[in-house]
Order: C-alpha cells, then structure tokens, then sequence
C-alpha cells in the first residue's frame, strides 16, 4: 500500500470514530470503529482507551488481518480488535464494522429483547428485527461467534447485556446502520410507554425493505447520514 493510500485509510477511520460522538452513539471513550482494506488485507482500528476528541489519523492503528497483529511503533488498538478481526474473517462483504453503547439500543440488549419489527423504517433499513444475543463473555471468538450465528439480513445486532455491534461494505454505510439502530430503538421504547407495538407482518415488511433499497433515493450506493436526505447505501448480504 502506497502512503497516499495509507493516509486515506486513516482519515477515512479517523472521521468515522470521531462519528459516533456526534450522532450520540458513545460517551467518552466507550466505543469504536474499524474500516477494512480488502487489497492489502490491512485493518484501521480505533487506539485503546482515547476520547474521540483527541484522536487524529496518526493515530489509527493499522493492523495486519492474517495474522491480527498491529504494525509497529503504534498506539495499542481497540480491546475490541479480535471482535472486529472476526467479523471481517467471516464476513467477506464487509468493509467497515461499528460498536457502541448507545442508550436505547443498549437498553433492549440489557434485557435481552431484540428490537422488534414494528415500525416501517424497521422495515426499510433492516427488513426483519434487529436480533438480540443471549449474554456472552469476552473470551476468545465468543462474541464474534455470537454475532454469526445470531444475526438476520439486518446490518446490527444487539449484543446481550453490553451493546450494539454495525457493518456495511463502506464506512457511511455501517455508519448508517447504527445511527438507525439507535433512532429506531428509541422511537420503539417510546412506543412501548403507549402500548405494547405489534409486529409488521413479514409480507408487508418485504414491501417496504424492496422499495427502500431498490427505488427509493437518487443514487445507488451514497449513504448521506443525518442531512435530512439520506439514501440507501448498498446492502451487505452477511
């Protein structure tokens, strides 16, 4: 990889940190954020224990996929790295994964719910509930195990009894999902305060995930987050 590239990367995974403070997705250090480059097989990776605002792209911490190791002379990397490390390994659509603890949605992981299906912009943006994991330690690959075999088509999962784990094939597109992660889990637990929401039927949530993701917006594959015009970005099929 050229230093150009290089450069790029680390911008690109800087910006997207320095994201989830500004969507209200994490507080203080908790968090992080990774991109992939699939041609170099390298990982850029949020530096362990850095608040958001102090954190420039030299500070990103590349890491080598293979062999999961950091380059040297870096910053430590996220103790979520092996999680990250998993999911791209497993998952080779992705590009770019997220986790937070933001409120909402880590309120239903605390209790182990999923966000149920009962909201149309459910439907769009995941086309089934966002899943739940039963409680899992930190050891070894038991939270990337647990990712895989828990998560639907939905780009998130909520991870029992600590938070919300997003991807997509680019970095706005796993930004996307877990800003939407949040802003659904919210609208739900506020519903929840009414009455108890019922589920959309999965024929009716198919008709609204087609035409979000298939006619719906002026370009393909831009997600634009948070300007009041987002469009779909491409879907990762995980």
């Amino acid at each position: 990889m050229d230093a150009s590239a290089n450069e790029a990367l680390r911008s690109e995974a800087c910006r997207l940190n320095q994201a989830l403070p500004k969507y209200q997705l994490v507080v203080m250090h908790s968090g992080n954020a990774s991109v992939l480059d699939a041609e170099s097989g390298r990982v850029f990776i949020k530096p362990s224990g850095m608040d958001y605002d102090q954190i420039t792209p030299r500070d990103i911490v590349e890491v080598d996929l293979e062999s999961g190791r950091p380059l040297p002379d870096q910053r430590r990397p996220s103790v979520d790295l092996p999680h990250h490390l998993y999911l791209y390994r497993h998952m080779p659509s992705v590009r770019s994964i997220i986790h937070t603890h933001s409120n909402h949605a880590t309120a239903f992981a605390a209790c182990l719910k999923p966000i149920p299906l009962c909201l149309t912009a459910i439907a769009d943006e995941f086309g089934a509930e966002v899943p739940c994991t039963p409680y899992v330690d930190n050891e070894g690959d038991a939270i990337g195990r647990a990712i895989l075999e828990h998560h639907n088509r939905a780009p998130a999962v909520l991870l029992g009894k600590h938070g919300v784990f997003a991807w997509g094939d680019s970095a706005d597109a796993a930004l996307k999902a877990a800003v939407m992660v949040e802003d659904t889990a919210r609208t739900v637990y506020l519903a929840m305060q009414v009455g108890q929401p019922t589920v959309i039927p999965a024929a009716e949530a198919a008709k609204w995930h087609d035409r979000y993701w298939n006619r719906y917006g002026q370009v393909e594959d831009r997600a634009a987050v948070g300007d009041g015009h987002a469009t779909p970005a491409k879907r990762v099929a995980a």
